[in-house]
C-alpha cells in the first residue's frame, strides 16, 4: 500500500524582471503596476545614491509617490536596524535597494522582518545575491553569516548604470557564478552518499547560469555594456535556483566553505566575495577530479584573480583556509568530507593548480 504522500514546497520568486538599456526608468511604472501604495524608501549608500539613487527618487516624487531615503553601510545588525526604524518611521509601503551586494543583501533582512516588498535596482553585480532568497549579513563578531531573507518582488538591472561600475566587480560576480559548478558536484555528492534532498530543476538553473558565464568569458570585458548583457540574466538564473531549493546549495559548497574561512582568518583582507569563491572553485575542481583549467583559464580571460597573490593573499593564508575550510559549515557534506584536508594535501592542492 503506498504510503501518504506528504512532500510541500513553498517558492518565492521575483514577480516582475525587467534588465537592459536604460530600464531604471522605468520604476515608477513597475511600482505603478505592483500596487504598492505611494509612501516608499530608498536602501541606499552615498556613492550608490548619485549613480542611481536620485534619478529614482526625482523620477518617483515626479510621479507622485512620497519618498524617503536612508543611507546605510554595511550589512550588520546595525545598519539594518537602521534602516528598519527608517522604514517604519517614513510609514513606507514599499523598499527600493539601490547599489551594491551589500544594500540588496541588508534590504532583504529589513523586508522580512517588516514584511514590505522590495525592489532591487543593483548598481554592481558583484555576487549572485541580486535576486536569492539568502542574505549575506556580518555577525556581532564581524564574521559573515548566510541567513534566510526575502527575495526581491522586482528587479530592475540597468545595463548602462552597471557598466559605469569598476569592472573589478562583475568579474567577481561572474567568479561567483561560474563557482556554481563545484557547488554543484558537492550537491550530487551529499544525494549519492548522505541522501541529501536534491532538486533536479534548481541544479539545472544553476547548471546554466555558470556554464553560460563560462561560454560567455571572451565577450566580458571592462566598459561594454553588452558584458553586463551576457551577464545579468545567469545571475539572475543563479539567485532564481537558490528561491527553488530553498536552500544555498546549488551555489554553495566547498569552494565558498573555503572563502568564508578565509573571511574568518583573514578579516583584513580587500579580496572580494566572488573573487575568493572563483579561486576556491579551480582547487575544488581539482579535488572532485573535474577540469580545473577551464576553470582557471576562464576566470583569467575574466580578469579574475586565480592565485594567491592575484587575491593579495600569502601562500600560507591560502593553506591556512583550505585546512579550516570544512569546519565552517560542518552540517553541509562536500568534497572534503568530514575531516577536510591534512595540511600537506592542502599545500599540494595549492601548488598543483598553480595557486600559490
Amino acid at each position: 500500500m503506498e504510503e501518504d504522500f506528504l512532500k510541500v514546497r513553498a517558492m518565492n520568486f521575483p514577480r516582475s524582471i525587467i534588465l537592459g538599456h536604460g530600464v531604471i526608468a522605468q520604476t515608477a511604472d513597475v511600482c505603478r503596476s505592483l500596487l504598492f501604495g505611494h509612501e516608499g524608501i530608498i536602501v541606499t549608500g552615498g556613492q550608490t545614491y548619485d549613480a542611481a539613487g536620485k534619478a529614482v527618487e526625482d523620477q518617483l516624487t515626479d510621479a507622485g509617490y512620497a519618498m524617503s531615503k536612508v543611507f546605510i553601510g554595511s550589512p550588520d545588525q546595525e545598519n539594518i536596524d537602521k534602516a528598519i526604524e527608517a522604514t517604519r518611521k517614513a510609514d513606507a509601503k514599499f523598499i527600493l535597494a539601490i547599489g551594491g551586494g551589500s544594500k540588496i543583501d541588508a534590504t532583504k533582512i529589513v523586508s522580512k522582518e517588516t514584511g514590505l516588498p522590495f525592489i532591487s535596482i543593483p548598481t554592481s553585480v558583484a555576487h549572485d545575491g541580486v535576486c536569492s532568497d539568502r542574505a549575506s549579513i556580518k555577525s556581532p563578531q564581524g564574521t559573515p553569516l548566510t541567513v534566510p531573507a526575502t527575495p526581491p518582488t522586482a528587479i530592475l538591472g540597468d545595463t548602462e548604470i552597471i557598466c559605469k561600475a569598476p569592472f573589478r566587480y562583475l568579474a567577481s560576480g561572474c567568479a561567483d557564478v561560474i563557482s556554481n559548478l563545484t557547488a554543484l558536484n558537492d550537491w550530487d555528492f551529499a544525494r549519492k552518499i548522505k541522501d541529501e534532498v536534491f532538486s533536479t530543476s534548481a541544479y539545472a538553473l544553476s547548471k546554466y547560469a555558470a556554464d553560460s558565464i563560462l561560454n560567455s568569458a571572451p565577450l566580458i570585458k571592462p566598459n561594454m555594456e553588452d558584458g553586463v548583457w551576457q551577464v545579468l540574466k545567469p545571475v539572475v538564473a543563479s539567485g532564481t535556483s537558490m528561491c527553488i531549493a530553498g536552500t544555498s546549495r546549488p551555489t554553495s559548497g566547498s569552494e565558498h566553505m573555503f572563502s568564508h574561512a578565509l573571511d574568518l582568518l583573514c578579516p583584513n583582507k580587500k579580496s572580494m566575495h566572488g573573487e575568493q569563491c572563483g579561486v576556491g572553485c579551480i582547487m575544488m575542481m581539482s579535488l572532485q577530479g573535474g577540469n580545473w583549467k577551464q576553470i582557471r583559464d576562464a576566470l583569467k580571460t575574466l580578469g579574475a584573480p586565480t592565485t594567491a597573490s592575484d587575491l593579495g593573499l600569502s601562500d600560507e593564508d591560502i593553506i591556512d583556509a583550505l585546512v579550516a575550510a570544512n569546519k565552517v559549515r560542518k552540517e553541509r557534506f562536500t568534497i572534503l568530507g568530514d575531516g577536510g584536508l591534512t595540511r600537506n594535501a592542502a599545500i599540494n592542492l595549492a601548488r598543483s593548480t598553480g595557486v600559490i
